[in-house]
């Protein structure tokens, strides 16, 4: 960790730090992308055959790099040690899925994400206070620390998979990511916690740019659930992080909605065999495309566009409580 070795936090290291992490997960993925396993298709997503044979996966690559980069170049506390562990951690079991010829059951994967969010809710409450900010109020209330962890495990646990299943279209998953968590980096900047977090979420942000340099549409390669996994965890992270978890619903609310209306759907379906939204394509993403008619482009384009105005408005009323 160079800033360590230098004995203090140099804005140039920092500086570099961020150059770094964009460039070597550029130069590694146009390196390393052909030993990714290959996509098979998606049966039931639309297009969804067109990526068949296309690398997946490439978030094995970029959160690689990512974590390499907070290790080098962030001034590192043992918390934000272990939440890059956990990133990988989640990066890895998505990998392990995209490179399986027999995918993970739904269960396996859902089990296996809730150690991990537990792991989070534990570690942060180890380090971070129970307290959380209201900001539609300016209030601050005291969550029971027991309560508190399992709201935070159902807020891990939704992360992941909303933004798991989000990634349906070149582009679209990583972008909405890309402008959640700038969001976080400003609304915590307004709030004076220019931390070294908030260094961790440019790192990430970087990282994330330099795998959509190969995935713009078309794309040359797919991020997989190693990538998605691993950006869901980490939005939840940075979320939890602000002292202002509820902002969450506003910041992410793209993907909330693009993911998490399919989840809904399905599991009432399945658990309680209650249909909702029969004449609604899920995720949202296949529905404009499917029934719209929108063009990939314009689906990341228009989401990305709903996502900003949402995220501008989240971060005006941050300000306003702060004045």
């Amino acid at each position: 960790m160079v800033n360590f070795i230098i004995n203090g936090s140099v804005p140039t290291v920092m500086f570099l730090g961020i150059l770094f992490a964009f460039f070597a997960t550029c130069f590694c993925t146009a390196k390393f992308h052909p030993l990714l396993p290959k996509d098979i298709g998606r049966d039931f997503a639309h297009d969804g055959k067109l990526s068949a044979g296309k690398p997946r996966g490439a978030g094995f690559i970029f959160i690689l790099v990512f974590a390499a980069s907070g290790l080098i170049f962030a001034r590192l506390s043992g918390e934000l040690v272990i939440y890059i562990i956990l990133v990988v951690a989640a990066m890895m079991m998505g990998f392990l899925d995209d490179a399986s010829k027999v995918p993970w059951g739904e269960y396996k994967k859902g089990f296996l994400d809730f150690v991990i969010a537990a792991m989070v809710a534990v570690t942060f409450l180890n380090y971070n206070s129970n307290k959380v900010e209201i900001m539609l109020t300016g209030t601050t209330i005291t969550i029971p620390a027991i309560l508190f962890g399992i709201l935070t495990v159902i807020l891990v646990w939704a992360s992941i998979n909303v933004t798991n299943c989000s990634d349906g279209v070149d582009g679209l998953s990583g972008t909405l990511t890309l402008v959640t968590i700038i969001s976080i980096y400003i609304i915590d900047i307004i709030k004076g916690k220019n931390d070294d977090f908030s260094y961790l979420i440019l790192l990430f942000a970087v990282c994330i740019l330099g795998y959509l340099w190969f995935n713009a549409t078309p794309s040359k390669l797919m991020m997989g659930d190693a990538g998605s996994r691993a950006m869901g965890l980490f939005i939840s992270i940075a979320v939890l992080k602000t002292g202002s978890p509820f902002l969450y619903l506003l910041v992410a609310l793209v993907l909330i909605l693009d993911g998490g209306l399919g989840l809904l759907k399905v599991s009432l379906l399945r658990f309680l065999k209650i249909r909702i939204l029969k004449n609604v394509r899920t995720p949202l993403h296949d529905h404009v495309r499917k029934v719209w008619g929108w063009s990939n482009t314009q689906t990341v384009f228009r989401f990305t566009i709903i996502q900003i105005v949402i995220s501008m408005a989240a971060v005006y009323l941050v300000i306003m409580r702060m004045i």
